[in-house]
């Protein structure tokens, strides 16, 4: 199975990529491999991860406090998902 999410954070990039890894790790993925895009003028970003319970991407918007959320999806839904984020930001990766 993939998973989709979605995090609020009051921090900038680099610190909410490494505050969406560690909550992964918190909830029991293992990751293997993670990348972050984010648009540079945009309040918000994509991580994703490639974890033991399959891939993970995580829309990131700013917010008052750190939360996040995930759900199960097929793999037509992840992709569709990731292709829409990055398609919106015109991403770069970071």
């Amino acid at each position: 199975m993939a998973y989709i999410g979605f995090a609020k954070s009051p921090y900038g990039p680099s610190k909410t990529f490494d505050a969406i890894i560690e909550e992964l790790r918190r909830r029991g993925f293992t990751i293997g491999f993670s990348k972050h895009h984010w648009a540079g003028d945009l309040p918000f970003g994509l991580v994703m991860a490639e974890t033991d319970r399959g891939p993970v991407a995580v829309r990131w918007s700013l917010g008052k406090e750190f939360s996040m959320r995930l759900e199960e999806v097929d793999r037509e839904t992840y992709d569709e998902f990731v292709e829409d984020t990055i398609e919106y930001t015109n991403a770069d990766s970071g």
